[in-house]
């Protein structure tokens, strides 16, 4: 092999991974609750979060169907070890896939088409902890928050430990699934909706509650902004 031809694939090798570099994802989640929580992630693992802390993680460009959010009311045991009132996944401290609901979800699929990130609010699995999820970076400030009190009001059919339950976690109906993939909103969903109208209230709320900044954008993720 000629020393061109290597200069060429070394160029081209770093090359890739200076656009790589650049299209991945840092995601910094902080807790400002008052309480302890257990941070989760999917890709990422997890990690407990005492108020203040801070955890960062950083993100393959392309990934797809990436979920973050606040574990509570855990009770930890051995090196992974980590049994959760709510947003439990799997009775382990690293997440190794989603949470049980109720729990609050920061969701996004990075570098998609046109090269723009997709990222949102849902409450579609419930409502645990307030939350912000926010870019940081490329000129982008308009993300979801939602600081209002959704345990403290929840209707009391959909009242759950810790948190509070989307009625398909209760009612398992196509009305409040979705499963036939034809669905409006419903009197427990504009409960949601009301009160973080940023956020994923059912799963056909599209139109209020994308958000699409450019690849390689950068965020953070608050509980208890």
């Amino acid at each position: 092999m000629s020393h061109f031809t290597k200069f060429i694939i070394l160029s081209s090798l770093l090359l890739a991974l200076f656009s790589l570099s650049i299209d991945a994802a840092t995601f910094v989640i902080t807790n400002n609750c008052p309480y302890t929580v257990w941070a989760a992630a999917s890709p990422g693992g997890g990690q407990q979060l005492n108020h203040g802390q801070t955890w960062t993680i950083n993100i393959n460009a392309g990934q797809t169907g990436g979920r973050i959010w606040a574990r509570t009311g855990c009770s930890l045991s051995g090196s992974n070890g980590a049994r959760c009132q709510t947003g439990d996944c799997g009775g382990l401290l690293h997440c190794q896939g989603y949470g049980s609901a109720p729990n609050t979800l920061a969701e996004y699929s990075l570098n998609q088409y046109m090269n723009l990130d997709f990222f949102d609010m849902s409450l579609v699995d419930g409502f645990n902890v307030p939350m912000s999820f926010l870019p940081t970076s490329n000129g982008c400030t308009k993300g979801p928050t939602c600081t209002a009190d959704v345990n403290g009001r929840c209707p009391s059919v959909l009242k759950a430990p810790g948190g509070c339950n989307n009625p398909c976690t209760v009612f398992k109906t196509n009305e409040y699934c979705c499963n036939s993939g034809s669905c409006g909103p419903t009197d427990y969903s504009k409960y949601f909706k009301g009160l973080c109208p940023n956020a994923y209230s059912y799963p056909k709320d599209d139109a209020t509650s994308t958000y699409t900044p450019v690849g390689g954008t950068n965020y953070k993720v608050v509980f208890c902004p």
